[in-house]
């Protein structure tokens, strides 16, 4: 577990910066530089990964652990995919829901819309849940009918990736805080998962697209990655990740995860995880916004 407190602009001496291994091309200084400067007064760990059409990829401080948060429902969300296609279920298969899978102290418009639970949903409804939304009760009905949290690290695990982990549930983490810091991934590994989703065949049937569909349609964090694209034209598949203060007062994690689709047939994927931070909710997320403009100007050039 990893609880250390990190400042970013105590890593600025040198720069920091971390290259992928798999990149084809170096992006340009001038962007690392800004980035730098955006980030150097906040108070805060913030790590970041690009990936311009899937080659030119650049990472800020990619060698810290950022707790996911509800980043996270994206890996699970992906393992649930592979797991009811391999035993024959579609998006249609139906979960009996109790009042007793409806936590009461923990966010849930599903609970707020259900209260009573004794309701059968879709798998395709919790999945909306749980990505639209990021929704915490329907995380742990999905954890509870597929393998749980065990299940889903086995299965991204099985995609190539390493530099992650999921071992909690959302409830473990409500009750434990500490917990929040087990569920954690490098940017540069997120960054690639979202690659991988959105480029790969994956072998899990309809459930590929409909999460490719329901992650363009996020209703959280549109103060972050979305905030400067929404006059422009180009479109966002992403999700969101946000917790509560630790035992010292700071933010746990505030991320965003996502791939930017722009009118001239571009794409790029960002993502910027920001943790352990001592600013406001406000002043985080605008980081993440400010960060998200950066890149945008450098990818399109205006």
């Amino acid at each position: 577990m990893i609880k250390t407190r990190c400042i970013g602009r105590l890593f600025l001496t040198g720069i920091l910066w971390g290259i992928s291994v798999w990149a084809w091309a170096q992006p340009d200084a001038s962007l690392r530089q800004e980035l730098a400067n955006r980030i150097k007064n906040c108070r805060a760990q913030v790590g970041a990964a690009l990936v311009v059409d899937g080659k030119d990829t650049l990472t800020l401080f990619n060698e810290v652990p950022y707790p996911l948060m509800s980043v996270y429902k994206l890996h699970q969300a992906m393992a649930v995919g592979k797991y009811l296609h391999e035993r024959g279920r579609t998006s249609e298969s139906r979960i009996a829901i109790g009042k007793e899978d409806l936590k009461p102290d923990t966010y849930s418009p599903l609970r707020d819309k259900y209260p009573d639970g004794n309701v059968s949903l879709s798998v395709r409804e919790l999945l909306e849940y749980t990505l639209q939304w990021s929704d915490n009760n329907a995380c742990d009905i999905l954890f509870a009918h597929t393998g749980g949290t065990a299940e889903t690290d086995r299965y991204i695990r099985s995609l190539g990736l390493k530099e992650f982990a999921i071992s909690s549930t959302e409830d473990e983490m409500h009750r434990d805080l500490d917990k929040c810091y087990d569920n954690w991934s490098s940017p540069l590994e997120m960054a690639r998962l979202l690659e991988i989703l959105f480029t790969t065949d994956l072998e899990m049937g309809e459930f590929q697209p409909l999460i490719r569909q329901i992650l363009m349609t996020c209703r959280t964090g549109l103060n972050r990655l979305p905030k400067p694209l929404e006059s422009n034209g180009a479109q966002i598949a992403h999700k969101t990740g946000t917790g509560d203060k630790n035992a010292a007062g700071a933010l746990i994690g505030i991320n965003d995860a996502g791939m930017v689709f722009l009118p001239d047939g571009r794409r790029y994927t960002l993502v910027v995880f920001v943790k352990d931070s001592w600013e406001s909710m406000e002043k985080t997320e605008q980081l993440i916004a400010d960060v998200s403009e950066i890149v945008y100007r450098y990818v399109t050039g205006k």
